[in-house]
């Protein structure tokens, strides 16, 4: 018998790749179960299943980094406050992260793929279903967007959850109104702008950072963040990178551009949720 929950949840994270660098991503959650009836004439109750996946996925996925630990690219390195991980890019650059443990997720595989992370994470969810599961299926889709889109990862030192960690994101569309009318020029040239990168509060900056490097750092109720990303995939802003101040900031730099429009922009943070903001000058 072969039991499916189609869309389950969906997860937001960072991860790390050869040639893209530091990727902010948003997947949908698929699971299906292959096993025989139980005495209750089920192969799982569909409770327990979306209860034990949902917890799992928001435990050891979301709003992580995804590092491979089988990649070549990849330098590892554990001590008593965290984890240390330097990532070498296809140009030759160099990223690196560091802070607790639990701001990691380090998938056994050569790279961060959809179904890398889907076979990694059945192997680690082995043991959480009845004896009636016979086998365990898990796959991750992106959502369908027609209009543009961009890929940002950040942190938040300030938030009390786990969007403290400093190299999770989201893949996220983005809608821009000047005057009422939607324009669609304005929403590419956003998406092209960030993507694959890396929003940063500018008082978060380091000293060290110079023209080629940025070097970020802050303490957060989680322990010490620190992150060094090459300058050209990276956007400073001033302000935190909460989606209420990054659709504000949109909105004001588009507005400095085109005076006496009003613009709205409508930014997405990952999927269904996001924030709305206006601005004119």
């Amino acid at each position: 018998m072969h039991l499916f929950v189609d869309n389950l949840t969906n997860v937001d994270f960072s991860y790390l790749d050869y040639r893209r660098g530091l990727v902010g991503e948003t997947w949908l959650a698929n699971a299906a179960l292959d096993g025989a009836l139980d005495s209750q004439g089920m192969v799982c109750d569909f409770g327990v299943v979306k209860k034990t996946l949902r917890h799992w996925l928001d435990d050891q996925l979301d709003h992580r980094l995804l590092v491979p630990t089988r990649s070549p690219h990849l330098k590892l390195e554990r001590n008593p406050q965290g984890v240390g991980i330097t990532w070498q890019v296809q140009s030759g650059e160099v990223i690196a992260v560091s802070g607790p443990e639990q701001a990691f997720a380090f998938v056994e595989a050569e790279s961060v793929t959809a179904d890398s992370v889907a076979a990694w994470s059945v192997q680690q969810l082995a043991s959480a279903f009845p004896t009636s599961v016979e086998q365990l299926q898990l796959s991750f889709t992106c959502e369908e967007i027609a209009s543009p889109y961009y890929h940002y990862s950040h942190g938040l030192k300030k938030h009390e959850g786990n969007c403290q960690r400093i190299a999770h994101g989201h893949r996220s569309r983005i809608q821009i109104f000047l005057d009422g009318e939607r324009s669609g020029e304005w929403e590419s040239n956003w998406a092209d702008r960030w993507r694959d990168i890396y929003l940063g509060t500018r008082e978060d900056l380091q000293v060290e950072s110079d023209e080629q490097t940025l070097h970020f750092a802050y303490q957060a109720q989680q322990g010490r963040f620190t992150l060094a990303i090459p300058a050209n995939h990276c956007e400073l802003v001033d302000c935190d990178t909460t989606v209420e101040q990054l659709a504000q900031y949109i909105a004001e730099t588009i507005s400095a551009e085109r005076p006496g429009t009003e613009v709205r922009v409508r930014a997405y943070e990952g999927i269904g949720k996001g924030a709305v903001a206006s601005a004119k000058s």
